[in-house]
């Protein structure tokens, strides 16, 4: 056996190992993309989940509110009185502030509690953080995917390694030979170099 022969065999080896190996590293970056993509997913729900029960209170207690103006304007304190006493938070605390203000001699406070800083609905906070989760698996999915594709390409690299150094046992000249073999010793170089720099799954 001479050396081009040892050559051969050991690139046929290498690249076999190796296309496997790009193989389930497509496949690793295919199923954590799908993951991602399914966690994005998950929290673009719950984010709409959160901002929907958000929107309820905000009807309710603007509800109560306005309620509430209603029977100041026409001086019917008891029922004033009534509906300050069961305002929920945050419109209680934010309430609470806003008369501190004395809004109605105050041209500089705020036109109502919910343009308070007391006013915070923890749904929105907790539908926001959602959404940036959801944008950050979504990216992530994206990334995944891109990845798992530059494995794909390095599969059809390394199988045409596989193709040229196979073939080339096949031609009857010498010149042929070495022509395919330095081909697939250049393509099997290039694509080992990028199987070095790419990220890798376990």
């Amino acid at each position: 056996m001479d050396w081009r022969e040892v050559v051969v065999v050991l690139l046929l080896s290498v690249t076999t190992i190796l296309t496997a190996w790009v193989g389930f590293q497509a496949s690793k970056w295919g199923g954590s993309m799908s993951i991602s993509f399914s966690q994005a997913s998950t929290a673009r729900i719950e984010a709409s989940r959160l901002e929907g029960v958000a929107n309820r209170k905000l009807d309710v207690q603007s509800s109560l509110f306005a309620q509430w103006v209603e029977a100041t304007g026409s001086q019917n304190v008891p029922v004033a009185e009534f509906l300050q006493t069961r305002f929920p938070e945050p419109l209680a605390t934010a309430f609470d502030a806003w008369i501190a203000l004395e809004p109605l001699k105050n041209a500089d406070a705020p036109l109502s509690p919910f343009d308070m800083p007391e006013y915070a609905i923890p749904e929105l906070a907790q539908s926001a953080d959602a959404d940036r989760r959801a944008d950050a698996k979504f990216a992530q999915a994206l990334a995944d995917n891109q990845r798992g594709d530059n494995y794909t390409v390095l599969t059809v690299a390394f199988a045409s390694v596989l193709f040229f150094t196979a073939i080339s046992e096949r031609m009857r000249t010498p010149r042929g030979r070495y022509v395919l073999l330095g081909l697939g010793i250049v393509l099997f170089v290039a694509a080992t170099v990028l199987l070095l720099t790419f990220p890798k799954l376990i």
